[in-house]
């Protein structure tokens, strides 16, 4: 039986991809590098960032990789003052209050940016936990934020379903074995589904989302 329902921040609440887009450009443009989407998608978007850094910088040290974060992060943050949610997330939330579903955020954000995006979404108090990848064995695409999220509420990954719009989001919730669908709105569909979403919707006004979670079988 659905007990709960688990969301990925960042392009699954709110498509913020091109704002992250758009901050990575202009911050490696500081080290001489000029990226692509293509690039951003395959080596940036949904990763963590101090893997980031070490795949594509990886003669910066420790602490110079933690500042380029930051300012990247911060940045971010200027460029983003006024997101809007994902077409269909209030009525998704909205379904899920009836329904008395409980409701969680697992993301690899930094806490400064889920912090932020949650304030800037009006949905700070929609969510009775948050779970940040720093506070997991393991980031995304492992399943320990997944594994988190589940023991807070102290149910299976049966009892469960996640929202992922990245492959290795989709990795870590399918590898914690918990029903996932995937969100197009930055990966191409057949990407997420060949990642393991048991399928892809572009946003939570998808007709088949809804028919699904009204009678899955």
């Amino acid at each position: 039986m659905l007990e709960a329902i688990l969301f990925d921040l960042d392009g699954t609440l709110v498509n913020t991809d091109p704002i992250h887009y758009k901050a990575w450009q202009e911050i490696l443009r500081n080290y001489g590098l000029e990226i692509d989407e293509t690039f951003y998608k395959t080596r940036i978007s949904g990763r963590l960032n101090p893997v980031i850094i070490q795949d594509i910088l990886p003669q910066l040290s420790i602490a110079e990789g933690e500042q380029l974060a930051k300012d990247k992060e911060a940045y971010f943050r200027e460029l983003a003052p006024e997101l809007k949610p994902l077409d269909g997330l209030l009525d998704m939330l909205a379904w899920t209050e009836e329904l008395k579903l409980q409701r969680a955020i697992v993301t690899n954000a930094p806490r400064k940016n889920a912090e932020f995006m949650l304030k800037v979404l009006g949905l700070t108090d929609a969510f009775a936990k948050v779970v940040l990848a720093e506070e997991a064995t393991a980031g995304k695409p492992d399943p320990a934020p997944y594994q988190l999220a589940l023991n807070h509420f102290g149910m299976s990954a049966e009892q469960a379903i996640a929202f992922e719009d990245s492959p290795s989001g989709i990795r870590s919730s399918v590898g914690a074995g918990i029903t996932t669908i995937g969100i197009a709105s930055t990966h191409d569909p057949k990407i997420l589904d060949a990642s393991g979403a048991l399928f892809t919707v572009a946003d939570f006004t998808s007709s088949q989302l809804w028919t699904w979670l009204v009678s899955p079988s």
